[in-house]
């Protein structure tokens, strides 16, 4: 790979969801405050499963835990960009994700799943655990930040360079989720997942197409008909310009809605993207 199709890479990056290069102040970071909240603020107290359906049991300390425990902001609260203003579309969600989206263009599609991912991992302590491939391959572990390592780009080449100070510091984890977002996206992504068949659906898994344009979007929770095993799921995304992770609508089935039937056929029709049913894939 020669320098141009290098910088060729790291743009795909950038535009894998319509990503642009960062340019404005970041906004102090917050992290996903999980102790205290009303009643009806988490995504399994806030959405019932449909009539029949009934939630399965989730493991204490699983991604699939704390996916359903997501806190979510006021009822009616609308879907903010990155720079304070309003989603040009505000009919596609059911509810909206109480966590930061950052002061930058960054935390798009696939960027919201590999939020959601290290958040969990880091709530767990499972630090060793949190890394993500750039689009040119170069793996990102957070192991190697948290040493006090840094990312430098010399030429066509990405390299760890001790040039930072070791820290635990979630304002200096939130650093390094804003730096893969810069150099990750749908592309690198897909080819991190593990591809699943629909009759494997679970809390957590993607629906991902990887490319520019892509996006991504993130199983939040499952249900299931116990007399006939029929699934349903919920679904959460961001996109782009960069925007608050939110809790979608099923605008194909509205009677249903938010929750999507896992009988959708070859297509699943989400209100900004239709993936086709190859592309689920897991962590």
């Amino acid at each position: 790979m020669n320098h141009l199709q290098f910088f060729l890479t790291l743009a795909i990056s950038w535009s894998a969801c319509g990503q642009t290069a960062p340019g404005l102040p970041e906004k102090p970071p917050t992290s996903i405050a999980r102790e205290t909240r009303p009643v009806g603020n988490t995504i399994e107290a806030r959405f019932e499963p449909p009539p029949g359906y009934e939630r399965l049991p989730a493991a204490a300390g699983s991604f699939a835990a704390y996916l359903r425990q997501l806190p979510l902001k006021p009822e009616g609260s609308p879907v903010l960009l990155f720079d304070g203003k309003e989603k040009w579309r505000q009919d596609v969600h059911a509810a909206v994700v109480e966590i930061d989206v950052g002061g930058q263009d960054l935390q798009q599609c696939a960027d919201a799943v590999m939020r959601l991912r290290a958040e969990y991992l880091f709530a767990e302590k499972r630090y060793d655990d949190i890394s993500f491939n750039f689009t040119n391959g170069f793996p990102a572990a957070y192991k190697k930040w948290r040493q006090g390592q840094r990312i430098a780009i010399s030429g066509n080449r990405c390299e760890w360079r001790a040039t930072g100070t070791p820290s635990t510091d979630y304002g200096d984890f939130r650093k390094y989720l804003d730096q893969v977002f810069m150099f990750a996206g749908t592309l690198s992504l897909s080819k991190e997942l593990k591809a699943k068949s629909k009759g494997e659906l679970a809390i957590g898994d993607v629906f991902i197409k990887g490319g520019s344009p892509g996006h991504a979007v993130i199983v939040v929770d499952v249900a299931v008909q116990k007399t006939t095993g029929k699934k349903v799921f919920m679904l959460a995304q961001s996109y782009m310009p960069a925007q608050e992770i939110h809790v979608l609508k099923n605008l194909e089935d509205k009677s249903l809605s938010p929750w999507y039937g896992a009988d959708f056929g070859e297509t699943l029709r989400t209100p900004e993207w239709t993936f086709s049913k190859d592309e689920l894939k897991g962590f």
